[in-house]
């Protein structure tokens, strides 16, 4: 499906690049997802055929913070013209990070035909390929999903109260300023979100990005990978593993990395993430 079967990876086939996007554009039992931190970016332009789904609007729920039910997973399955059989491919800015995040929210309901396109949205225009205006109408259909599966790929924080008892590992991908408690949130970001900074005791601090390229945003390769996670962090593929961030969007974009490319076998993303733990009465944080 793309060059990372040439990079080592545990599931290559999670992974497409650009040109299969390209090569796929017109394949009814393809569908293009752009997902994005800023909503507001696939109206100024997006991949031909690409839908829309808003991290915001679309994947969580309104009123309590928690994520659609199976109801209205359905409901969005069915409005952007998927099956389970359709083989759905995210992309998006900031490196994918809502690509991944909405490549995890699918999981949740158990979408196995799921991919993540390579570079996202940076790769994409970097290789001056076509992008549109025009919003693609896509033909109902009736999407039938399981019931959300919070059990497997989640994690809540009484989970995370037991990890940090049972000294199980734990990934802090946020930035070393957030992870050291000098900020709240990211460089150049409003410094919001929790009333206490620092980190959950003894996670390890792992930025997301440095799971990335720079120039193009594409994943390294296992060996590079392995050697951050696996070398200098001591991480185990058979370890328990939770990942965090701020929100959840950073640190499924580190899930993604552990599970598909390095084949962590349990690995699991904390969507409470900072702003819950820092706001916690009487939990414990290092800094």
């Amino acid at each position: 499906m793309s060059d990372s079967t040439s990079r080592g990876y545990v599931h290559p086939e999670v992974l497409v690049s650009t040109d299969w996007v390209a090569d796929h554009l017109n394949d009814a039992s393809v569908r293009v997802v752009e997902s994005n931190e800023d909503t507001l970016l696939y109206a100024s332009g997006h991949i031909p055929g690409a839908v829309h789904v808003d991290w915001t609007a679309d994947l969580n729920d309104q009123i309590r913070r928690d994520y659609i039910t199976k109801d209205g997973f359905e409901k969005l399955g069915s409005r952007i013209g998927i099956t389970p059989d359709t083989t759905v491919v995210f992309y998006g800015d900031k490196n994918n990070w809502w690509a991944c995040y909405a490549f995890w929210v699918f999981q949740l309901f158990g979408h196995q035909k799921a991919r993540v396109m390579d570079g996202g949205r940076m790769k994409w225009e970097k290789e001056k390929r076509p992008l549109t205006r025009d919003i693609p109408k896509a033909q109902k259909t009736q999407y039938t999903a399981p019931e959300r599966d919070d059990a497997t790929i989640r994690a809540f924080r009484d989970q995370v109260m037991e990890h940090v008892s049972a000294s199980r590992p734990l990934v802090d991908v946020r930035s070393p300023e957030e992870y050291s408690g000098e900020r709240l949130h990211m460089p150049s970001y409003p410094n919001e979100g929790a009333l206490r900074g620092g980190h959950i005791p003894r996670a390890k601090n792992v930025p997301w990005a440095r799971a990335v390229n720079p120039d193009d945003g594409t994943f390294k390769n296992a060996a590079e990978l392995m050697k951050i996670y696996i070398e200098e962090q001591g991480l185990k593929k058979d370890d328990d593993v939770i990942a965090y961030c701020r929100i959840g969007e950073r640190s499924s974009h580190t899930w993604f990395v552990l599970k598909y490319l390095l084949g962590f076998q349990k690995v699991r993303n904390y969507d409470g993430s900072w702003t819950e733990w820092g706001n916690l009465v009487n939990v414990p944080i290092e800094r």
